[in-house]
């Protein structure tokens, strides 16, 4: 039996009171978003596994685990593919920023060992 009187919406968490058509919906999509998540994250650890060569690379030629000419080409290309994409450009580069500096601190670490 519901808590819920006539009239009331159902509150959040309890879809009782929600169209099953709606139900259906929203877990069709939230399915479609857990499948994309577990996409990106394959496709960064592939991304990381190229970088860590990178990094071995660069310490074996004692090159510096930072190439900001590199960084900032990539930033504009970045930039440009979130602005044909309809995704905003200065997420794009927050989360490009991030991951650079993630692949910075593994080229240091690859570097000291």
């Amino acid at each position: 039996m519901s808590d819920h009187t006539a009239g009331q919406p159902a509150t959040p968490g309890d879809p009782e009171g929600i169209d099953p058509s709606v139900l259906d919906e929203l877990t069709r999509l939230r399915d479609s978003i857990d499948n994309i998540d577990a996409a990106v994250v394959h496709m960064l650890a592939e991304r990381f596994k190229c970088t860590q060569q990178v990094g071995h690379l660069k310490a074996a030629h004692r090159l510096p685990p930072a190439d900001p000419a590199r960084e900032a080409r990539q930033i504009t290309r970045l930039r440009q593919l979130a602005e044909s994409a309809k995704l905003d450009p200065g997420f794009a580069e927050k989360l490009l920023n991030f991951i650079i500096a993630e692949v910075i601190r593994h080229h240091e670490t690859i570097a000291r060992s």
